[in-house]
């Protein structure tokens, strides 16, 4: 395989991406803005091989990797655009204040990841650590809090504008490995950010081989999430230590722990490429499991026959479908939103489409606040219909595997959205939480407040 040199491109050098003077300035403009607000990040390899230029702006891989015009609300994206264009130039002032009141209100993180995932030891927060559901924790290391690109959709998107207060990382492997021989009900450990594989394999060791070393708690499987089989399949083909990253690997499974690479495939298209067939051939030879997962999203995925084709593909490739997400309440959520009744029929077209091996994959998903609710069906009683949903992690334990009901609503498309069924005041995960002297809706209340306060007082500094 021909070695590529990595090459990546911003809102700095956005206007250095020649395919792109096909655009109307005035979309490039509106783009621009958008790159303001959200973060944009993407590479040589997404621009050269992944995109159908002749395509765009339609294209699926360019919806996922460049900023859209319409992912702002008309007024914010015309204050923006105003705003760049001013001939005396813009303030720092006010670009930084339109920044803060444009993200604060795109919820920078959902599902209360900051205010109740983040665990305390001897009343010391525990940064750059998660601890939602017993058998997993996530570590996110502070030198992974990039991308080889970025998803216009990611639900961590707050990790990348450049605010501290609203990052999750750390440097230090000792606090995690306290945590882990304290806490024995923990088996995985999921090393997120970011993405992982971003890191030089050599700060990768700094890491993983004291794990290897001490052998904290019952800790069984170690899983790195990361989008870089799509976005840099190089990483572990040509890269100056991509040997070095494979051989970390086999350390890890000669160690005895089960290794699993949480892959991000949104569209088939990641997956035609020789370059990513022969990184997937190069990590399976480790002796490591790459698992498949991608939320569903309108412009670019929400096509069932696209994901029956996907799914089909992984597993010829030796990958196993893993999720489909439902595209958490985030970010340009308007933009990407679809429907759960809709969700639902896609993936049960989809599913209809695959033989037993690709039915391995669950959806549709949603990894809220409680756990994450599968829908698992939409059923009528007494000429009523309903969602049929399932908890399938929670916070609770004794949550687990447990079916409820919500009303049925063709516009829903998040739990928050859904109402209890049978006259129910509220859904029966809302009234704990874990660990939690706070009923789980007050903790929520509460969660969505927290960020935006946080948000005042940097921008007051």
């Amino acid at each position: 395989m021909k070695a590529k040199r990595f090459r990546p491109y911003s809102a700095a050098n956005i206007d250095s991406i020649t395919q792109l003077k096909r655009l109307p300035k005035s979309q490039l403009r509106e783009m621009q803005a958008v790159a303001k607000i959200l973060p944009f990040r993407t590479n040589n390899y997404v621009v050269e091989e992944l995109i159908d230029w002749s395509r765009i702006p339609e294209d699926p891989l360019f919806q996922l990797t460049f900023p859209q015009p319409q992912m702002l609300h008309k007024s914010d994206l015309r204050r923006i655009t105003e705003l760049l264009a001013t001939e005396t130039g813009y303030s720092p002032e006010q670009l930084k204040s339109e920044q803060y009141r444009i993200r604060t209100a795109m919820n920078p993180h959902p599902a209360g990841q900051l205010q109740l995932n983040v665990p305390e030891e001897e009343g010391e927060v525990l940064h750059g650590m998660q601890h939602k559901y017993d058998e997993t924790v996530l570590f996110f290391p502070k030198q992974g809090q990039t991308c080889h690109a970025y998803c216009t959709y990611c639900f961590r998107w707050a990790q990348f504008i450049g605010n501290k207060e609203l990052q999750m990382a750390s440097g230090e492997v000792e606090p995690l490995i306290r945590y882990l021989d304290r806490h024995p009900e923990v088996s995985d450990l999921l090393i997120t950010g970011g993405d992982p594989m971003f890191m030089r394999s050599s700060v990768l060791r700094r890491y993983i081989e004291p794990l290897l070393r001490h052998r904290p708690g019952n800790l069984q499987t170690i899983r790195i999430g990361t989008k870089s089989l799509s976005y840099w399949p190089y990483r572990y083909l040509s890269d100056k230590d991509s040997d070095d990253l494979i051989s970390l690997f086999h350390e890890i499974t000669t160690a005895g722990y089960h290794l699993s690479i949480m892959a991000h495939f949104t569209h088939i298209r990641e997956l035609s490429t020789l370059a990513v067939e022969a990184a997937i051939r190069r990590i399976k030879e480790t002796g490591a499991i790459i698992r498949c997962q991608s939320p569903i999203v309108r412009h670019i995925n929400d096509d069932a026959s696209m994901w029956a084709e996907m799914w089909r593909r992984e597993v010829q490739l030796g990958m196993i479908p893993y999720y489909m997400f439902i595209a958490r309440d985030t970010g340009p959520k308007a933009y990407f939103d679809i429907p759960i009744a809709e969700t639902l029929k896609l993936f049960s077209d989809a599913y209809r489409q695959v033989s037993g091996l690709a039915r391995t994959v669950r959806g549709p998903s949603m990894s809220a606040k409680p756990g994450k609710i599968l829908v698992d069906g939409i059923t009528e009683i007494e000429g009523e219909k309903y969602f049929v949903l399932k908890m399938i992690q929670g916070r609770e334990a004794s949550w687990v595997n447990k079916v409820f009901y919500a009303r049925y609503d063709p516009k829903a498309s998040w739990i928050t959205e859904l109402k209890p069924a049978f006259g129910e005041r509220c859904f029966f995960f809302e009234s704990n939480g874990r660990g939690s002297r706070t009923p789980l809706k007050q903790l929520r209340n509460a969660a969505m407040e927290a960020i935006p306060e946080a948000a005042i007082s940097i921008h007051r500094k």
